[in-house]
């Protein structure tokens, strides 16, 4: 039997889309969430919180970009022009974000931490800003002709976009609180359980009319979403939604450490479930499929020796660390 390779690399870099959405959106959150937060003590507490792991996290997005430039050069050489600006914002930001997370502990002032943390909390929002523009630019369909993108330097800002940009800042500022709920204590872990309560109700409204408005942007996601036998995948989706609300404000609830965070997680895998179920087979919406954009058999092969071997390590590595530096985060805790 054959093997798919297209699709295997498709589900591959898909995984690595997923896993460094739900591992650094919690930190990046946790960097959002600076600008509610105006204790120095606290500040170091969830910085402390992220700091054995946050580098490792953007592993994933270095995998999923490699992935996508080595196996699909036709969907990166056309998705990269259609997003240079919001793709190269989102690279600045990760990178003052970066630096400001280093340098905030060997600030010589207060005002000099307070410019570094101004600098991290930015650095942060503008990276989940970007990271949703580009996700909307992408669904909303890129202009093909010839086999190179064709539309102009601004396609990707509309509506549209903005409310995925939005909605992107508000999920991972979620993740970053349920983060904080489960790993911080005292006072800062019952702030961040009033931040998750708002921003809960926030991150639904989100999902709701994200959800309403992405089959309306291409015929075949509506097919799709509402088609037969698209409908039958899509319709639990919603009721899945709905069961980790229930979860999710019943562990607030019952003031619960982990519950929350889990049920934050849910909606994120569910949200990327939505979205392959969107664009299957295309790779860049509404003209290239996944099989179309693929490089040769061979070099999809000889990279796929390499995947096989790479990626149980990062799993390994990934999940000792978060072993490792498990358990609660407090005011004595220094990794730097």
């Amino acid at each position: 039997m054959t093997l798919d390779l297209p699709l295997i690399w498709a589900g591959l870099i898909a995984f690595a889309v997923l896993a460094y959405v739900v591992l650094d959106g919690f930190d990046l959150g946790v960097g959002i969430l600076f600008a509610v937060e105006h204790e120095d003590k606290e500040r170091d507490v969830m910085v402390n919180s992220i700091a054995p792991m946050w580098d490792g996290n953007e592993t994933w997005l270095v995998l999923g970009g490699g992935g996508l430039f080595a196996v699909f050069p036709l969907a990166y050489a056309t998705i990269m022009p259609a997003l240079y600006p919001v793709i190269i914002a989102m690279l600045l930001a990760l990178v003052f974000r970066g630096v400001a997370f280093e340098f905030r502990f060997r600030a010589s002032s207060p005002r000099g931490r307070q410019g570094w943390d101004l600098a991290f909390s930015l650095g942060s929002t503008v990276a989940a800003l970007c990271q949703g523009l580009a996700l909307g630019g992408l669904l909303q369909g890129v202009k093909v002709e010839n086999r190179a993108y064709a539309g102009g330097w601004w396609d990707w800002l509309t509506g549209f976009t903005v409310l995925c940009g939005l909605a992107v800042v508000a999920g991972y500022a979620l993740l970053g609180a349920c983060w904080l709920i489960w790993r911080t204590e005292g006072p800062l872990q019952q702030r961040c359980r009033r931040h998750a309560r708002t921003l809960g109700v926030v991150v639904l409204a989100f999902i709701v009319v994200v959800s309403l408005w992405t089959p309306m942007l291409n015929p075949s996601f509506f097919q799709r979403w509402f088609g037969w036998p698209g409908v039958a995948l899509t319709a639990p989706v919603p009721l899945l939604v709905a069961l980790l609300a229930w979860g999710f404000w019943r562990g607030l609830s019952l003031k619960h450490d982990l519950t929350p965070f889990l049920c934050a997680l849910g909606w994120f895998v569910l949200c990327f479930a939505g979205l392959g179920i969107s664009m299957y087979p295309l790779i860049v919406p509404p003209s290239i499929s996944i099989w179309q954009a693929a490089a040769p058999p061979a070099s999809q092969g000889f990279l796929l020796v390499g995947a096989v071997v790479l990626l149980p390590i990062i799993l390994a590595y990934t999940g000792y660390s978060y072993w490792l530096f498990r358990g609660k985060v407090g005011h004595e805790t220094h990794y730097h």
